[in-house]
């Protein structure tokens, strides 16, 4: 599974930063990507989680 964390955003006095992960589907087997914004903290939880 593939993960990366591609940019670091900053709005207003909030740092985000923006994940994508590589996700692969049991129906098909072929692999997504699915990304989300949120805060550094929150990265390494979104990572873990199938």
């Amino acid at each position: 599974m593939a993960k990366k964390t591609v940019a670091t955003l900053q709005t207003a006095s909030k740092r985000l930063t923006k994940a994508i992960k590589m996700v692969k589907s049991p129906k098909t087997g072929a692999y997504t990507f699915v990304d989300s914004i949120m805060t550094p903290e929150e990265v390494d939880e979104f990572l873990k989680k199938k």
